[in-house]
């Protein structure tokens, strides 16, 4: 039924919450940023509300690149009196290194990709990074079940827009009648595939939705349900 099967990176396959939190208490315990919070888990959660916040304001592209990398370290700091932009900046550089060297992924991603390697050309299409997705993937070796991975910064284009998808398909020269994609993102991935009338499998471990959806071809609560779809 499909020539093509378009696959989301961040908490679709590659943990990013787990990858992100190991990373940051890395830094937070080398930074002594202790001395500024009661605990990580206070930093942590500071920091993961807004980044999830600024993500959102990237993808609908009222912010930067460079807002988004400053922001989400700066902001916590802010919580606690500490307006430092040159601390916050360098977080974020370390982060930004130390990030795509983890290797967690989701349950099933890798028993997933194996499953559909021999049956389908595999493209990630993501809204991170240049600098960091590409070392992810080769992180936790995975890199070599893709045709081609499509980042936002060189489709010029986030998702939910189209033109993201649009790129996509291109590249593997499939129609969307041929092609579905993989996602836990419901603004992103699921509605950014149906603006492109793409086929989409909408990966809901939190079951945020309740009854059927419209915007979904499908839903799963596990990686390893998508096997008995495709």
């Amino acid at each position: 039924m499909y020539n093509a099967v378009f696959i989301d990176l961040d908490d679709t396959l590659w943990d990013f919450h787990a990858n992100a939190k190991s990373s940051l208490q890395e830094i937070y315990e080398k930074r002594n940023l202790g001395q500024f919070f009661d605990s990580f888990d206070q930093y942590f959660t500071i920091y993961a509300k807004r980044n999830v916040e600024l993500w959102e304001e990237y993808g609908k592209g009222t912010i930067t690149k460079e807002v988004l990398s400053l922001e989400r370290f700066l902001h916590p700091l802010i919580q606690v009196g500490i307006n430092n932009s040159v601390l916050a900046k360098e977080i974020g550089e370390e982060y930004l290194e130390l990030l795509p060297t983890r290797t967690a992924l989701v349950p099933y991603a890798k028993e997933l990709l194996e499953y559909l390697y021999p049956k389908y050309p595999l493209t990630i299409v993501s809204n991170g990074f240049v600098e960091v997705q590409y070392k992810k993937l080769h992180s936790c070796h995975i890199e070599q079940y893709f045709t081609h991975v499509v980042l936002s910064e060189a489709a010029k284009a986030l998702k939910p827009d189209k033109r993201i998808f649009d790129y996509a398909m291109e590249l593997n020269s499939v129609k969307a009648s041929e092609t579905i994609m993989i996602g836990d993102s419901y603004e992103a991935d699921i509605m950014g595939a149906q603006n492109a009338c793409i086929d989409r499998i909408y990966y809901n471990p939190d079951s945020k939705l309740n009854g059927e959806d419209n915007s979904t071809t499908y839903q799963v609560r596990s990686l390893k349900e998508i096997m008995e779809v495709l």
